[in-house]
């Protein structure tokens, strides 16, 4: 536009044609923008004038030893090297002739920058606006998957897939805002007619999503959430014609109740979805099946606890080898002994329970951190069992104190609090278990 300044370091035009720039742009790699724009005649100094930083900070992003992830840096090297918003997954800069340039449909905000807010929101916490935010991410899908309701799916369903491998050791809130964002991404997809098999494809899609945010939420402790997320989940894998989907949605959401105090309720949702699963070996049913052992186990029911057991086993021997990957969608070895360590922890059948913990700990990557804690709390438990509670305290002391920040709550901490409150009263003056108490309350 004529009422903006030249820039001092306006990348020229093969640069921005060029593939491997375009692809670093879209990844916002800036270590590889700026050294491939260095190499097209344009200096440190004049990138840094450009973008109003300190040439010591554009050496040190050249050189990959710092990254780039506030907005507002991005937004400045935008306008500094005159990069069209497009390629950076923002709005359209002052300088671009947005009527020459804009050749998408405005499909509502904009996706990065709902992603950033989302995740400025979750920084601090599960708090009123970052529920808020979530809540009108869900809904906004939700209220499209009425019968009655009237591009690319391709990397929607790739992401839904990427997704499914789990944490990777990233922070679970920051998994939750691009968890959140993608899902949104599925609204204006069906909110217009589509053939019959690509709206189910898009409702399946949904429901994975929607199933994993719940995931998510369960872990971090926000169990009336997650809760309504499952209930989209299966919603969706209705609509999609998905039993298996439908029935995982439910094996997971018991969970929910499971981990939280309430195992009538978690037994009650396993066995609709163990109904919903059928008979065939799959890892939806196999999934119901433990999910079902371990309610029963916490709810004294020793013989039907066993029974599941016994069938989630069968079901495992059976499972076909595709359905047997590491992922939450899928039901691997690692999962099944995980499962199988807390069931057998709680009917206090500790031998082989600390057999699973063991057989799970193998399989898990060091990176399943919020895993591997659960696994040392059950084994902890085990301790407890046999008659050493003191132990049972400093192991789980020393796991919770291990861990980063953020994966002291939710999930982990109801896990610690359970082992806490199974130890007698008259046992609650002892240093140990003081200890465990103070890391719980703090």
């Amino acid at each position: 536009m004529d009422d903006v300044p030249p820039s001092p370091a306006e990348l020229p035009p093969r640069l921005l044609a060029d593939p491997a720039f375009v692809r670093a742009l879209r990844e916002r790699d800036f270590t590889t923008v700026f050294a491939m724009t260095h190499d097209a005649g344009i200096s440190y100094n004049r990138i840094a004038e450009a973008c109003a930083l300190k040439s010591e900070r554009v050496s040190q992003i050249a050189r990959g030893t710092t990254a780039v992830t506030a907005l507002v840096i991005v937004e400045r090297i935008a306008g500094g090297l005159r990069i069209p918003g497009a390629l950076l997954g923002l709005a359209a800069q002052p300088w671009e002739d947005t009527a020459a340039l804009s050749t998408e449909p405005d499909h509502g905000d904009d996706p990065m920058k709902r992603r950033n807010l989302l995740r400025g929101a979750l920084a601090a916490g599960l708090t009123a606006p970052a529920l808020a935010a979530l809540t009108a991410a869900r809904t906004d899908v939700d209220q499209t998957l009425s019968p009655d309701a009237p591009q690319d799916l391709a990397d929607l369903e790739a992401a839904a897939e990427s997704y499914g491998y789990g944490y990777h050791g990233q922070q679970p809130t920051k998994v939750l805002a691009d968890l959140v964002v993608d899902f949104a991404a599925l609204r204006p997809l069906l909110t217009v007619p589509q053939p019959a098999p690509v709206r189910a494809r898009l409702c399946r899609t949904a429901g994975q999503m929607a199933g994993m945010t719940a995931i998510v939420l369960h872990d971090v402790g926000s169990r009336k959430e997650s809760r309504a997320w499952f209930a989209t989940a299966a919603r969706a894998a209705t609509e999609s014609g998905d039993d298996q989907l439908r029935a995982w949605a439910l094996a997971r959401e018991a969970m929910v109740p499971l981990n939280y105090g309430a195992p009538k309720a978690a037994a009650d949702l396993a066995e609709q979805a163990r109904r919903a699963a059928g008979t065939r070996p799959t890892a939806a049913a196999t999934l119901a099946a433990a999910v079902a052992a371990r309610a029963y186990a916490l709810n004294h029911q020793s013989e039907q606890a066993r029974a599941a057991l016994a069938a989630a086993d069968a079901l495992m021997g059976r499972l076909p080898e595709g359905e047997r990957s590491d992922t939450w969608l899928t039901y691997s070895e690692q999962k099944h002994h995980v499962h199988l360590s807390h069931a057998l922890t709680t009917l206090g059948d500790t031998r082989r329970a600390r057999e699973s913990q063991q057989r799970a700990l193998e399989l898990s990557a060091p990176t399943s951190t919020m895993t591997r804690t659960l696994l040392t709390i059950d084994g902890a438990a085990c301790s407890h069992h046999d008659g050493d509670s003191e132990e049972a305290c400093r192991r789980t002391v020393a796991a919770l104190t291990g861990l980063p920040d953020g994966y002291r709550t939710g999930l982990v901490h109801r896990r610690a609090l359970d082992l806490y409150e199974a130890i007698p009263a008259q046992q609650h003056r002892e240093l140990a278990v003081r200890e465990l108490r103070d890391v719980l309350a703090a």
